[in-house]
């Protein structure tokens, strides 16, 4: 999908472009600018082609980020306030570094007023440009950068909100607000959520175009309205009593009933973001592309770019000022402790990622087009855009060559990349002990369960000589059940028993569906309730995401997998094989 949405804007910037210059190139503006009239009695709407893709079409695109940003804060990565900091940091950096460089660049005049057009990154583009560019080893900077992107949108959206609105009518302006409210109240309808998302939406967006407020950010505002929450446990066992009562008596009351039920135990959030972003992605950014990236580039308008405050204004803050300003942020926050990367995740990878945050697209595009009427600064605004995007395309690919070519493939995997940690880390043993050996393993693999039996055997050997560290690896090609067994583990983890839960899960391998590790929980005598909500939540979810993450930067793909110490152990993982490995580490 990744790869697919940025190769699809690719290839509708370049349609854009060869429309434009054409021999018949006049008929791109033309067809933009043709009239659209929507009148019911006396209301009338007049939107040319172009504003019905920029305001209508791209109120979808601000609703599916909303609905991100949504998620990402109430059960994703910004959750964990710890996890976020240096992401978040950074992405305040690249918005304030670039902004401040343009201004340097065109501190007055109607140039000044593009500053909004060099503080977004292209989520779409850059994330399909780190799938392209292909680093080594991306999980961990894919997530920081992902994380970076969330923050980068709200303030992309803040300044579009405050900066480039004007002329403001109160009266739908509080019929917005009124609107929005009622959105907010459809979640307590006992039926009929859908028609009246969409009829309440729809009221929305007209009143907050009459307003004055740009009407795309009436997508946001509804999305920070959608509920999100994981999935709740009583409704998936009311699914699956329907399930089986269906398979009793298959009517057509129960095939409904249960369809509904399948359908509300997940958020509606989340359906929406399944439903909508495959069209956003694919459809409705390329259509954008198409109508806003058609720029002439004769010789009068790329004479006018070269020599352009504007254009080069744009081009430096965007690739200079997204580069260092992430990269220095990030820095900084590492020095003094205030905020640390996951471990595999080095300040010279997060400068390759820092410089595709260069390409501001979509965003930036949309910016320019608010913030001048003139078509010829619009022309070298839009040409500084797209110049800038190929740029910080290019530097980001020159720079994971050089961190990629100046880090051997054959040191990756032979050293432990994160030290043992009593505080987050499983252990038996003494934390204190001069021996280490940490495992990654996998709950539904037969091996890692018969390797409990010599684990027991060394830890037996050694005594207070030696601590064991348990860390997660699920082998999903192989192993379609060992993440929610992993999570399940740390759901059990909370209420004190993730030895006595990991045992069970060990003796019985090859009984993991979600009833199973119910059933497990409830024979330990824990609180199911509270262990099936810790098995949805987002902070489980990521413990276990940690401990994969790793063993995807160390190139691990096959448990178990030991470390003696904090080398990679090759060989038998037989008690002998073990013990005589870790007396030859310590002698």
């Amino acid at each position: 999908m990744e790869k697919t949405s940025a190769g699809l804007l690719l290839a509708f910037t370049m349609l854009a472009l060869l429309w434009a210059n054409l021999p018949f190139g006049a008929s791109y503006g033309e067809f933009w600018d043709t009239a659209v009239d929507l009148r019911v009695g006396d209301l009338e709407l007049e939107m040319s082609f172009h504003d019905i893709v920029n305001d209508a079409l791209m109120a979808f695109f601000f609703f599916t980020v909303g609905l991100e940003v949504k998620r990402e804060f109430t059960v994703g990565e910004l959750t964990d306030r710890s996890r976020a900091v240096v992401p978040v940091a950074a992405a305040v950096a690249g918005l304030l570094v670039p902004a401040g460089i343009f201004l340097l660049l065109n501190p007055t005049g109607e140039n000044a007023t593009v500053w909004g057009a060099v503080i977004s990154t292209d989520t779409a583009f850059l994330v399909g440009a780190l799938a392209v560019v292909g680093p080594k080893f991306p999980g961990r900077l894919r997530v920081f950068l992902l994380t970076l992107a969330v923050v980068d949108d709200i303030g992309a959206l803040a300044a579009i909100a405050v900066f480039y609105t004007s002329d403001l009518e109160l009266l739908p302006l509080l019929a917005a607000v009124v609107l929005l409210v009622l959105v907010a109240l459809v979640r307590f309808l006992p039926t009929g959520r859908g028609p009246a998302y969409t009829v309440l939406s729809l009221l929305t967006w007209g009143a907050t175009y009459a307003s004055g407020v740009h009407a795309t950010l009436a997508g946001v505002a509804i999305a920070l309205m959608i509920p999100v929450f994981t999935p709740r446990r009583p409704h998936v066992e009311r699914t699956e009593e329907l399930a089986r009562a269906f398979r009793q008596s298959p009517t057509p009351e129960y095939a409904a009933a249960t369809a509904r039920s399948l359908k509300e135990s997940i958020s509606v959030n989340e359906r929406l973001q399944g439903t909508y972003a495959p069209y956003v992605s694919l459809l409705i950014l390329p259509l954008f592309a198409l109508a806003n990236a058609g720029v002439r580039l004769d010789g009068g308008t790329l004479a006018a770019a070269v020599q352009s405050r504007l254009t080069w204004g744009i081009i430096i803050a965007l690739v200079v000022g997204k580069t260092v300003g992430i990269t220095v942020a990030t820095a900084i926050m590492r020095r003094t402790g205030a905020g640390q990367l996951a471990p595999g995740l080095t300040l010279a990878r997060v400068g390759g990622g820092a410089a595709l945050c260069g390409i501001g697209f979509t965003i930036s595009l949309f910016i320019v087009d608010l913030a001048v009427e003139d078509e010829l600064l619009q022309a070298e605004a839009r040409v500084g855009v797209l110049a800038a995007s190929v740029l910080a395309f290019l530097l980001g690919w020159g720079w994971f060559r050089l961190v990629d070519r100046f880090q051997p493939a054959s040191t990756v995997g032979r050293f432990l990349v994160r030290d043992f940690d009593p505080e987050r880390d499983h252990y038996r043993g003494n934390p204190e002990a001069p021996l280490q050996l940490v495992e990654y393993g996998d709950f539904e693999c037969p091996f890692c369960s018969r390797a409990t039996g010599s684990i027991d055997e060394v830890l037996e050997h050694f005594g207070p000589r030696l601590v064991y560290v348990w860390r997660h690896l699920p082998l999903t090609r192989v192993h379609p059940h060992a993440v929610q067994a992993a999570r399940a583990s740390e759901a059990a983890d909370r209420q004190g028993a993730f030895r006595e839960y990991g045992r069970l899960l060990f003796e019985r391998h090859d009984r993991l569906e979600a009833d199973d590790l119910l059933e497990y929980a409830q024979e330990l005598g824990l609180d199911v309730e509270e262990f099936g909500n810790d098995l949805q939540s987002g902070s489980v979810a990521n413990r276990v995401d940690d401990d994969a993450l790793d063993a995807e930067f160390m190139d691990l793909h096959s448990t178990p997998t030991f470390f003696i110490g904090s080398v990679r152990h090759r060989g038998p993982y037989d008690a002998p094989s073990l013990i005589r490995a870790l007396e030859e580490s310590g002698s």
